[in-house]
């Protein structure tokens, strides 16, 4: 799916088998099982063997799974990265990314356990390194299947010393600098959590402002974040309205060759018919996903 949903990316612990099988119920777009952080070091293996189950089990319907592993510098990456594999989900997830290079020798290890074929890499932007050279990073999308950025707040707060809190100003420029590397090679960006769960307020700022942002969608620590985060990102009814109107002024013959055209009183160039073709297309799988 060209334009796959990724409003609610749902971090879930890969070593408990309850909430992998509650995940089956909830309206999330897509699921992060996880290896990584919320895992504690003697737990590693039962988490790669309970995450294998859930997903040879079934049941997750149209969500999107992605597997996070352990950074590609620990000792748990090479077990994480075989069960992940051969697990099969939509796309691993692996943290700490911060060259081209290690993009590339992801997509090498993976072909190399999946008899030549690729599996679509997400990567964590989480390090000040990765967030100045995040062009370089993205442009690995032209020869590998890396389809996603998600962003690490957290550890971007912890390695910069910066104040992560609702308005995020020091990360200003960290998250628009992953997002416009990201958009040069079309890939998706996804922002990151929101630590205060009880704060719903200051949860649905953020969420407007990521949406404002560009981002494609936000990274959630708990299932009541899924409902406020999936009103937010998805496009609102008026916008998918006007985004058909647009597309068939264009498509009118008499309007053919124009490349600008009055649509509602708005002026709309070649550029907001793609935007409207982009718009009714992330709609219209959202009603199916329904």
């Amino acid at each position: 799916m060209t334009n796959r949903p990724r409003r609610s990316v749902l971090y879930m612990p890969g070593a408990n088998a309850k909430v992998l099988e509650k995940a089956k119920t909830l309206p999330c777009d897509a699921i992060i099982m996880d290896m990584e952080d919320a895992v504690a070091p003697e737990m590693k293996q039962i988490a790669r063997e309970t995450i294998a189950a859930a997903l040879a089990g079934g049941g997750y319907g149209a969500r999107e799974i992605i597997i996070r592993t352990n950074g590609i510098n620990t000792e748990y990456f090479k077990d994480d990265l075989k069960m992940a594999v051969a697990a099969k989900p939509d796309a691993i997830l692996v943290p700490k990314i911060e060259s081209k290079a290690e993009v590339l020798s992801i997509d090498a290890q993976i072909r190399e356990l999946n008899n030549g074929q690729s599996i679509d890499i997400w990567a964590m932007i989480e390090t000040p390194r990765a967030i100045l050279d995040i062009f370089n990073i993205c442009s690995a999308a032209q020869t590998t299947p890396f389809k996603a950025l998600v962003m690490g707040t957290n550890d971007l707060a912890k390695e910069t010393g910066a104040i992560l809190d609702v308005e995020r100003a020091p990360f200003l420029y960290a998250l628009s600098a992953a997002i416009n590397g990201a958009k040069c090679f079309k890939m998706a960006v996804i922002d990151g959590v929101f630590n205060d769960i009880q704060n719903m307020d200051g949860y649905e700022w953020q969420c407007n402002q990521g949406k404002a942002f560009g981002f494609d969608g936000k990274t959630l620590i708990h299932p009541s974040q899924i409902e406020k985060c999936n009103e937010i990102f998805a496009p609102k009814p008026e916008e998918v309205a006007y985004a058909r109107a647009i597309v068939v002024a264009f498509a009118d013959p008499e309007n053919a060759g124009k490349g600008v055209l009055k649509v509602e009183g708005k002026m709309a160039e070649i550029l907001h018919r793609d935007m409207a073709l982009k718009t009714i297309a992330i709609a219209e799988a959202i009603e199916a996903m329904q």
